[in-house]
């Protein structure tokens, strides 16, 4: 049996230090901010980039270059026979895509999965794999596993101010001058490709009700058949105290489930800012 790699990217919360110690290599993914290129959790920190952020610095996202995927995938096949690649999601990004590309060059031993996933619940994929690696499947047969599974997953998403989603023109300057004075949050959602509206409520304590309302719902509906197999996950743009709070909202709501925790990824803080949280949901293959 041949040995595989899990390699995925900094968008799934998965840290350098992190993916070290689980023995998963993470691509850092590249930030333009006022015109410099930084590379996440290598050049770039959380805390530099959410002071970059408040700053009103001008904070692109962008992809790594062929070259750098390139080098990494080589410096891997050096040491295991086969890569399983993990990126974000396609419908996020064309990261995924490019990889598609490239891994035609190395005649099936790099399997990228286009698994529709960010964040935790993109993390929760790679653990997936580990597992399936470790039960002895090929590359090829995990990517068909995880690609089978991929939306098996929902996130739910409500952000602290307006002023990102209006500058990113997901809403218009009136909309978000109304919902400011209103103080109205609204609820987004990834249920595969696309972060879409979901709900708008007033105040935070309403918006995190109609997150775990909408968990509760999916748990007791979209995956009723799996629900005992079904992960939560909860991410945030905010401080440790208060994500830690909304961990214990969590926790105290849906006694017995395990949690996957970390902060949102860079390339989504981009769009909603800072002080956000998130809860998901997420079979286990």
């Amino acid at each position: 049996m041949g040995k595989v790699a899990i390699v995925t990217d900094s968008n799934s919360g998965i840290t350098q230090e992190q993916g070290k110690e689980l023995g998963v290599f993470v691509l850092p993914m590249p930030f333009f901010i006022d015109g410099q290129m930084f590379l996440e959790d290598i050049t770039l920190t959380q805390e530099q980039f959410y002071e970059k952020l408040g700053a009103d610095s001008d904070i692109s996202t962008s992809q790594p270059s062929p070259g750098d995927v390139m080098e990494l995938w080589e410096k891997v096949l050096k040491e295991y026979d086969e890569i399983v690649c993990i990126p974000m999601s396609s419908g996020l990004s064309t990261t995924c895509f490019t990889a598609i590309s490239i891994a035609e060059e190395y005649k099936g031993r790099v399997q990228v999965v286009d698994n529709q996933r960010i964040s935790v619940t993109q993390a929760q994929s790679v653990y997936d794999a580990m597992k399936l690696r470790d039960d002895g499947m090929t590359a090829a047969q995990i990517r068909e596993v995880l690609e089978r599974e991929k939306l098996q997953a929902s996130i739910y998403i409500t952000v602290d101010t307006l002023k990102y989603l209006k500058k990113g023109g997901r809403i218009t300057p009136a909309a978000a001058a109304i919902g400011t004075v209103l103080n109205l949050k609204p609820v987004l959602q990834i249920q595969g490709e696309k972060l879409d509206a979901f709900a708008k409520v007033r105040g935070w304590k309403a918006a995190k009700k109609t997150m775990l309302n909408a968990i509760e719902n999916d748990l007791d509906t979209r995956f009723a058949s799996v629900k005992d197999k079904m992960v939560l996950g909860m991410a945030y743009t905010c401080g440790k105290e208060e994500a830690q709070e909304w961990k214990k909202e969590i926790t105290e709501r849906f006694p017995g489930y395990d949690i996957v925790e970390g902060p949102l990824s860079l390339s989504v803080a981009c769009h909603i800012g800072p002080g956000a949280m998130a809860v998901t949901c997420m079979k286990r293959v």
